[in-house]
């Protein structure tokens, strides 16, 4: 019996150790199914040397902490590691794959959907690309080239809504856009604050987004918008960029204000220059002390 329970402990310690007790867990893991339909979806723009350099400078700022130098195999340490862009897993991926995955994320992989526009996505796609010496590009036609895609923003006070407007011109005949996923982000210094969920136009064109009452704006309210259509991939790149005054005006005082105490002496406080002459006196009285001391030693020591 206790041979029996020898034997036991041993298959479960053997089982933690090489992985075989997680099988399942690490399967599901590492399965990540795309849609049929993602699968072969192809750039709107040919690769050149411009979107790879761009998607190099993306790929540095949101993808190098874990994936690593491309080439390298050098990724971060997680359980199952994140492929090298350069080696041959992740190129085994369609374009369409490698677009989907980033964009919806999976698992230890964060969504990019809200973050980067599909457009910079694919110039990460190019950056990836680089890579592989076989690698031959299809582009897709757009599908939305004909006539011309225009989005507009109508400010609703009462209901502290967004309402945008997608249409098409073509042949002198306006037709609204619908059934497209559209998203209203903030523009801010270090990225886009995305606004309420992505929504999908209606019959009209349409799509409403819930403004908050509390996002702060300039010293007037205006607060800039960007809104753009999610399919790039049919349409282009589709975006409307513009001022809109719906935000709590806020005051950001100018460096040479009276606080501003780092700008100009004449506005620094009275206790500030006192505190900083003291300790340049103290610092350096202590330094001319020991200079004497030092000079009082050697005086006895030659005498």
């Amino acid at each position: 019996m206790k041979t029996n329970n020898k034997i036991i402990l041993l298959l479960i310690i053997f089982s933690d150790l090489t992985g075989f007790g997680n099988l399942s867990g690490l399967a599901s893991a590492q399965e990540w199914i795309v849609p049929p339909d993602q699968v072969k979806v192809l750039s709107p723009f040919p690769f050149k040397d411009e979107t790879r350099k761009a998607g190099e400078g993306i790929y540095m700022t949101n993808c190098k902490s874990c994936h690593g130098d491309p080439g390298k195999g050098n990724s971060l340490a997680l359980n199952p590691p994140p492929p090298d862009p350069g080696g041959e897993k992740m190129q085994k991926n369609s374009d369409g794959d490698l677009l989907y995955k980033i964009r919806e994320g999976h698992g230890a992989m964060p969504s990019f959907k809200n973050v980067l526009p599909v457009s910079s996505i694919w110039n990460v796609i190019s950056f990836f690309r680089s890579f592989n010496k076989q690698y031959t590009q299809q582009v897709s036609p757009k599908v939305g080239s004909a006539g011309q895609t225009k989005i507009s923003l109508n400010w609703l006070k009462d209901k502290k809504q967004i309402i945008t407007v997608v249409t098409n011109e073509y042949n002198k005949m306006i037709k609204p856009v619908s059934g497209e996923e559209i998203q209203l982000f903030i523009v801010r210094y270090f990225g886009n604050l995305a606004v309420d969920r992505i929504k999908v136009t209606d019959s009209e064109g349409k799509a409403a987004f819930v403004f908050p009452d509390d996002v702060p704006g300039d010293s007037l309210g205006k607060i800039r918008l960007l809104v753009r259509l999610a399919d790039e991939t049919k349409y282009g790149e589709i975006k409307a960029d513009t001022m809109m005054k719906i935000g709590a005006p806020i005051w950001r005082p100018p460096l040479n204000e009276e606080r501003a105490i780092w700008k100009i002496v004449q506005k620094t406080p009275l206790w500030l220059l006192i505190s900083y002459v003291v300790i340049v006196l103290t610092i350096w009285g202590f330094i001319f002390y020991v200079l004497y001391l030092l000079r009082v030693i050697y005086v006895i020591g030659k005498g």
